[in-house]
């Protein structure tokens, strides 16, 4: 009875774990089109909020793990905690400043004890509970993730984007002086949020470290570890098409969450309408989470799963480039749907017969998580170009790729050596 107890007390600080990491995750979406407005930028120049935070996770991918041996998982988070909390308290200079540099720097600080953070929560999932009940725990997690990605958007943007309209009008009309108060007055916004998000972090990592959750120690497999640098990785065809995947599928992901509002901006709503459209797609998400928890295996397979997510990705991308208003945004946020088994069935497909390779694969598809980073920058050119509409016909063939994966590519048998 004590141990179901601790059980649930770890569960329940895991849970608000993963609820803290879609928070944070998906305050990108609002704060794309805020600093936007707030340091005067291109949608290119703007796509490096995306690219400074997921850049993250390829540098301290590796990084982690070999901090996590030295420090164990329970101090690990704390010191995840904490550095999140740095990169928060870098947007009060940011902000004092306008100076956008700063802001992706406190991103990419974020960023990284988000990295670290992830890698040491994740093996709690799996350890607190009978391991016949993983997956069970795992959706719980899931779902605390995506419910807080749906409620960053409004309650930060509810805060950002207060008279955001009227305060654009004034920058548009004002010169010199005049124009650069009112910018700053804007830039200044972020700071009580910011400030807020610090402290509870904070408080969060000394909660952490003092909380029941068991110290669990961070070591390697030894045959693993020996092995670990072996270049028969590259051995493994389905695993290198399933990285791709994964780099393409986040890529899509954070385009079509995080670019929602700006996206809606074009199409001439206001920034205070705008605000709520990245909560559509991750609502959509969670729909689809619970549908694949009923579903798979017991209707379906993962791979079956994989390829109608990825079909609907192609089919919801061409129907909101090729309509307008309501319906256009409404099929970008169907595309919650379409993404949302996609990690759940690419990881385990890519990762799949490699055996003593498992763990350096595992990491490897960590620092896939760059499609985040850089794919958006692709996407804010092309939109400078040709509109963001159009610059969703970047999304279609990265659809047709994660179906081609799902359809025959994880079955492509290893190279012999």
């Amino acid at each position: 009875m004590k141990q179901q107890y601790s059980s649930r007390i770890g569960i329940f600080i895991i849970g608000i774990l993963f609820f803290i990491f879609g928070f944070v995750t998906w305050l990108n979406a609002t704060l794309i089109p805020y600093l936007q407005a707030a340091c005067e930028l291109t949608n290119f120049q703007a796509a490096f909020v995306t690219f400074a935070f997921y850049i993250s996770y390829f540098v301290m991918a590796l990084p982690s793990a070999k901090l996590l041996k030295q420090t164990g998982l329970k101090n690990g988070m704390m010191i995840g905690l904490m550095i999140m909390s740095a990169g928060a308290l870098i947007f009060i200079p940011a902000a004092l400043l306008r100076t956008y540099p700063l802001f992706l720097l406190g991103l990419f600080v974020m960023g990284t004890g988000l990295a670290l953070l992830q890698t040491a929560s994740n093996p709690y999932v799996a350890v607190l509970g009978p391991i016949e009940s993983a997956a069970q725990r795992i959706s719980i997690m899931g779902i605390c993730n995506k419910v807080a990605g749906m409620l960053s958007p409004l309650i930060i943007g509810s805060i950002l984007f207060q008279r955001m309209d009227s305060l654009e009008k004034s920058i548009t009309i004002a010169e010199g002086a005049s124009r650069a108060a009112e910018l700053d007055t804007l830039a200044h916004k972020v700071i009580l949020p910011y400030t807020i998000i610090m402290l509870a972090l904070l408080a969060l990592a000394f909660f952490v470290r003092f909380s029941p959750l068991p110290d669990i120690d961070a070591e390697d497999n030894e045959e693993t570890t020996q092995h670990s640098g072996d270049s028969a990785i590259f051995h493994y065809p389905h695993f290198w098409v399933g990285v791709l995947a994964l780099f393409l599928y986040v890529g899509v992901e954070v385009i079509s969450i995080d670019y929602l509002s700006q996206y809606g901006k074009f199409l001439g709503y206001s920034l205070e309408v705008t605000k709520t459209f990245p909560s559509y797609p991750l609502f959509a998400m969670i729909l689809g989470y619970v549908i694949g928890i009923i579903v798979i295996p017991k209707y379906i397979s993962q791979s079956r799963a994989l390829a109608i997510c990825a079909a609907l990705g192609v089919i919801f991308t061409v129907a909101a480039i090729n309509t307008t208003g309501v319906q256009s945004i409404a099929f970008i946020a169907l595309l919650g749907l379409a993404n949302s088994l996609m990690w759940p069935a690419i990881f385990p497909l890519a990762i799949n017969g490699l055996g003593k390779h498992t763990k350096v694969g595992s990491a490897i598809l960590i620092m896939a998580i760059a499609g985040g980073a850089l794919l958006p920058l692709l996407y804010g050119h092309l939109a400078d170009g040709m509109g963001n509409q159009q610059a969703f016909w970047l999304m279609a063939p990265c659809y047709a790729v994660i179906l081609l994966f799902a359809v025959a590519g994880y079955k492509i048998r290893p190279v012999k050596k």
